[in-house]
């Protein structure tokens, strides 16, 4: 399956260190859809990348010290222009989930994928962010079937009592809109 402009599934373009082997005969059901920035508030440079290849430096911003020993990665992420860059191939383990369930699974990182949308809960996430959201899913969907658009979940749903990203300025109605717009369900404008 070729990738498209946007930044496809087929290369792993930033390695992070924070992935490893999923359990053994695992498989890939539930994408996690996650919101982040760094500092917080704060859109674009480099610390998103530092963070996800364990090279944040603590001393650039107060917050980054707080960050000290996290390990964290996701499978992707995607910026505020709608560019997607790749942290761990899908059918490696992303450390992207934490302490979460999803209907009564718990260890949500052994099945699923992670994608993090540079932004916050209370501003809106970019249309560029959700045609390059949506492109991704899509691949995704055709290479793992048992990924169903009931299983695209915000990190809220799979963690509700320590996280609220994607938040509430995450329009998942748009989101859908743009799955069905390359599914084909949605003729192209002016036809």
């Amino acid at each position: 399956m070729k990738g498209n402009a946007r930044g496809g599934w087929d290369e792993e373009k930033v390695s992070s260190p924070n992935q490893d082997e999923r359990p053994e005969g695992e498989t890939i059901s539930l994408v996690v859809i996650h919101g982040i920035t760094l500092p917080p508030g704060q859109f674009g440079g480099p610390w998103i990348r530092q963070l996800f290849t364990n090279t944040l430096d603590g001393a650039v911003h107060p917050f980054f010290e707080s960050l000290r020993n996290l390990r964290v990665s996701a499978h992707a992420l995607i910026r505020r222009g709608g560019e997607v860059e790749h942290y761990v191939p899908p059918h490696r383990r992303a450390w992207h989930a934490g302490v979460s369930e999803f209907r009564g699974r718990s260890a949500c990182n052994d099945f699923s994928i992670g994608i993090e949308l540079e932004g916050t809960d209370d501003l809106p996430y970019m249309p560029e962010q959700y045609r390059s959201l949506a492109g991704l899913v899509m691949e995704l969907m055709a290479r793992y079937p048992e990924i169903t658009e009931d299983r695209i979940v915000g990190h809220s749903a799979i963690a509700p009592q320590r996280k609220t990203d994607p938040g509430p300025a995450f329009d998942w109605g748009r989101f859908y809109h743009e799955l069905a717009k390359l599914r084909g369900d949605i003729p192209p404008a002016g036809c």
